[in-house]
This record gives structure tokens, C-alpha cells and sequence, in this order.
């Protein structure tokens, strides 16, 4: 349950349009609810600024279902990540408001209609990274941040860097991602003058080890403004540039 609803809440009981009772109901499952296979967890939301998200990779669309439900009823933004098509059709009849980005494979419900906020920067080195890019992007959007993309402007043609990094220059943090040898990240940590996310992704000839090579060069970047996240996690990224982008307000 949101912290703005819980405050409403009390309102309600102080004033007497709403019994202890029917109070007391509306918080048991504070602080998460247990579906049996989930403990949907509603105190996430109050206790680090966003709500818990649904990881689909590995779960019966049952699952997904019940947990979007409990998710849904307590919050106005969900977000799932990992997701089909097959699973976007099951949530689409529960929520025919919900958003499905083939590319990032995210499912987004936000009834909250805030605009974005600040500036996150989400670059990729190539083509073949955009899903992961994508997702890093919708990650920071549904959390409140306003998100610019620069796509394609991988090191091999650094010149498309550098004609659109006037688009970027103000943001507050940049998601870079890259495979292959993964360079784009520091190169940006040179030319940038706030915290850059670096994403390894899977993309490359069988010497990039399925992300690692590129992982390893940034886990080597000489840029010190440079951290990175897991192979292929552009969640993890979003979600945490949306957290910089908010604390820098």
C-alpha cells in the first residue's frame, strides 16, 4: 500500500468515516500478502521509494496473474519485466490499460499520469543492444524519471557519439551499454560529468564469452565515475539511475 494511501487512511479513521475495523482490513496485508508460492511484498513501495516488480522469467502465467493482481490493487505503477507476448495477453484481460514494449519485453500499468522528472541519459553501442536498452529506459520512465535515448553510437564510428551528446550532456546519470569489447562506457565516463551505468550485454563473435569480455573491460574502466551491473541487466540499470536521477533533485 502507498504511503499517500496509508495517510489517507488515517485521515479517514480520524475523522470517523472509516472504522478500525474496516481499517484494520484494509491493512492486513501490510507488509506483504502471501499467495503461497508469492509474499507479494507491499511495503516495498514506502520503504525504498518504488514498488516491488515482477521478474516473469520462470513463473506459470497463473503466478504472474496473482501477483499482478495483489500488485495492481495496492499501487498505482507495476511493472514486469522478462515478458512475452503469451503473458501480455493473460495481463492485458485483467488490465486492458497495461503497455507492452516487444522490445524490452516489459509490461508497464501506470495510472499515476506524473511526468518524468530530470534527466536520465539510456545509450547503446549498436543495434543489437536496444533491448536491453529499452529496458533500461522503461525501468527509469515508470519511476518517474524523464529518460533521453541515443542509440547506435557505438565506438566504431565515434563521430554519431559525438554529434548527439549535446542531447545527453545535462542528464543527472547515463545507462551505457555495449558488447563486444565494451569501450562505449568509458569513453562517455570521459566525457561526462555525472554517474554512468554500465551494461555488458550478450551481443558478439564467441571471444565476447556470452557478455563477459565486455564485462570485464568495464569492470576495468580507467573512467571513475564508471559502475556496472550484470550482463544483459538493463533493468537493474534503470532502476537504479532512477534512483540517482531522484535524489538529485
Amino acid at each position: 500500500m502507498e504511503t499517500k494511501k496509508i495517510k489517507e487512511l488515517l485521515k479517514k479513521i480520524r475523522s470517523g468515516k472509516v472504522s478500525v475495523n474496516d481499517a484494520f482490513a484494509k491493512l492486513k496485508h501490510l507488509p506483504y500478502e502471501d499467495l503461497g508460492f508469492a509474499k507479494v511484498d507491499h511495503h516495498r513501495s514506502m520503504r525504498a521509494g518504488f514498488p516491488e516488480v515482477i521478474f516473469c522469467q520462470g513463473k506459470k502465467l497463473y503466478q504472474i496473474a496473482a501477483i499482478y493482481k495483489s500488485l495492481a490493487k495496492e499501487n498505482r505503477k507495476v511493472l514486469l519485466t522478462r515478458a512475452d507476448e503469451k503473458i501480455y495477453k493473460t495481463i492485458k484481460k485483467i488490465s486492458p490499460k497495461s503497455v507492452y514494449n516487444p522490445l524490452a519485453r516489459t509490461i508497464c500499468l501506470d495510472k499515476s499520469r506524473s511526468r518524468g522528472v530530470g534527466l536520465v541519459a539510456v545509450v547503446c553501442a549498436g543495434t543489437a543492444d536496444i533491448p536491453a536498452a529499452e529496458e533500461a529506459a522503461i525501468t527509469a520512465e515508470i519511476y518517474g524519471s524523464r529518460v533521453e535515448r541515443l542509440y547506435d553510437v557505438g565506438v566504431a564510428g565515434l563521430h554519431r557519439l559525438l554529434d548527439g551528446f549535446d542531447r545527453i550532456s545535462q542528464a543527472r546519470c547515463m545507462v551505457v551499454l555495449a558488447g563486444m569489447d565494451g569501450v562505449l562506457p568509458s569513453v562517455i565516463g570521459g566525457l561526462a560529468a555525472c554517474p554512468v551505468i554500465a551494461v555488458p550485454t550478450s551481443v558478439g563473435y564467441g571471444a565476447n564469452f556470452n557478455g563477459i569480455a565486455p564485462l570485464l573491460t568495464m569492470l576495468n574502466s580507467c573512467a571513475p565515475n564508471v559502475s556496472v551491473v550484470n550482463i544483459n541487466n538493463g533493468f537493474g540499470a534503470g532502476y537504479i539511475a532512477g534512483m540517482i536521477n531522484r535524489s538529485a533533485k
